[in-house]
């Protein structure tokens, strides 16, 4: 075991405040789970490229993977109770190097999916706002072919602006209003499944194909409904191919529920529950995927055609289903997605980067802790500054920053696990079972980042695009730079 210790007194203003509960905590994990994804994705990426079956597939998958990572996660938060979650487990395990590359790659898994969730809040008003497009007036320009108009970045901003202000003065307020929102959430999206269940306008035969279409293909043919299966995912390689597209990012889907150790410092509570806490996040965010993903084919005949014109088919489906109040009910469960994704997430990313900066691994100035409210102001100003960039490049760049969420998570969940190995071996105080699942979390950590790095033949949608490889690239280099400011540092004895 590596013997470096936190130097406590890099604080600059105190100690971080015990303010949450369980039902915070809860909160947090979920919100930051289920974001925008969960309501746009079902048009945008699932329905096309996994259909309901393959979509449910991995989706399940992943959920059972995430809670054997749990273990791990639940036996190291009790061991260093500090806020980081795994860039802390690293560096106890496996000195700063490793550290630091586990710490930064946890930031961008949490700060992307702030300004990810803060671009679906245009796509919010447009889609009840019908033709009125209130928030298209000002200047606008085009990225990657999608308009981006002034009026939806001054509302994102403030949101932006407003929820990191949340975060400043008090982890117990935002801990209050991420509950608000969580349960609102499971209201609206329970209503709406409920609703589904029991409609006669939800039909099995809609949810055809259900393992997903060559959404390319078939709009250059200019494919109906009625002709969808010739561009059908078909045969072993196909169906494969369509499971694996989702499941490769099972770790962006369900970032979030590891949040909870970066606030552990923050507990009002035993930390015999964080792994109960974390299975429920897990579970809730698993139902809220599949539900939306099923009910927006089940209502809607036509969902491919849909697909294909990129309308918001959660969305069509909830009015099909339950008339305005169903559009009013999506309307409000995608915003309380959306908000509790931003305030979870700013959470995790300004406790991730004080407990980096507290250690010695970033700049002194992101350690800093305001001395009225306790809160890692400076950090947390620096996440709302990089979240600010969401509404300026727009809803195209989505996909983009899912796959940087996607691979940073991968490597967390990775030292995580490897870390459980360790530091059981060391104490002596690790089960076989906690051994075998830390192996087990391993082993697929690896699984996640080959399929979205590397492309392998025949698997096709699975791996990154090319913007994601330069994002990455662009990362790594920001990384490099401040592990050059921070030299002497990581070239100090241990």
């Amino acid at each position: 075991m590596n013997g470096e210790q936190s130097n406590m007194n890099k604080q600059n203003g105190g100690n971080l405040k015990r303010q949450l509960s369980p039902m915070h905590v809860w909160a947090i994990a979920f919100g930051c789970v289920i974001g925008w994804g969960s309501f746009i994705n079902p048009g945008k990426k699932f329905l096309p490229t996994s259909g309901v079956a393959g979509t449910a597939i991995a989706m399940i998958l992943g959920a059972l993977v995430m809670v054997i990572i749990a273990f791990s996660y639940a036996y190291m938060v009790p061991k260093y109770p500090k806020a980081g979650g795994e860039f802390t487990f690293t560096k106890m395990c496996f000195g700063k190097n490793l550290a630091f590359i586990c710490g930064w790659f946890l930031v961008v898994a949490y700060l992307t999916n702030v300004p990810m969730n803060s671009t679906a809040i245009g796509l919010i008003v447009d889609g009840l706002d019908g033709s009125a497009d209130i928030l298209k007036f000002g200047f606008h320009y085009s990225i990657a072919g999608f308009d981006i108009y002034l009026g939806e970045i001054l509302l994102a901003s403030f949101i932006l602006i407003l929820f990191g202000y949340l975060n400043i003065i008090g982890v117990k307020k935002a801990g209050f209003v991420q509950t608000v929102l969580s349960i609102l959430l499971i209201v609206c999206v329970f209503t709406l499944f409920i609703a589904a269940l029991f409609s006669a306008k939800a039909k099995n035969i809609n949810m055809q194909p259900v393992w997903g279409f060559d959404k390319r293909a078939a709009m250059e043919a200019g494919a109906k409904t009625a002709d969808i299966g010739q561009y059908a995912h078909t045969g072993s390689s196909g169906v494969l191919g369509a499971i694996l597209a989702t499941f490769a990012i099972a770790p962006w889907a369900y970032v979030g529920f590891d949040a909870i150790p970066q606030a552990a410092e923050e507990f009002n509570f035993s930390f015999k529950k964080v792994s109960f806490i974390m299975v429920i996040a897990i579970a809730f965010g698993c139902f809220v995927y599949v539900s939306n993903n099923t009910v927006a084919a089940a209502a809607l005949e036509n969902w491919p055609e849909r697909v294909m014109a990129g309308e918001w088919v959660v969305l069509i489906a909830a009015e099909e289903l339950l008339g305005t109040f169903g559009k009013v009910l999506i309307g409000v469960g995608v915003s309380c997605a959306v908000l509790s994704g931003i305030m979870g997430f700013y959470l995790a990313s300004s406790r991730l980067m004080y407990s980096m900066s507290r250690d010695g691994y970033l700049p002194e100035w992101f350690g800093r802790v305001d001395a009225k409210y306790g809160t890692p102001k400076n950090a947390m100003i620096f996440c709302v500054l990089v979240s600010l960039s969401g509404p300026i490049l727009g809803r195209e760049a989505l996909g983009w920053f899912v796959d940087m969420s996607a691979i940073g998570a991968s490597i967390g969940y990775f030292f995580t696990s490897a870390s459980t190995l360790v530091a059981a071996k060391h104490d002596g105080d690790g089960t076989k079972f906690l051994k075998v699942m830390a192996i087990i979390g391993i082993i697929f950590s690896v699984i996640f980042m080959i399929l979205q790095l590397i492309p392998i033949p025949g698997l096709s949608g699975v791996h990154f695009g090319k913007e994601s490889y330069i994002m990455l690239i662009i990362w790594v280099i920001i990384g490099l730079i401040f592990y050059a400011i921070q030299h002497k540092f990581f070239s100090s004895a241990d």
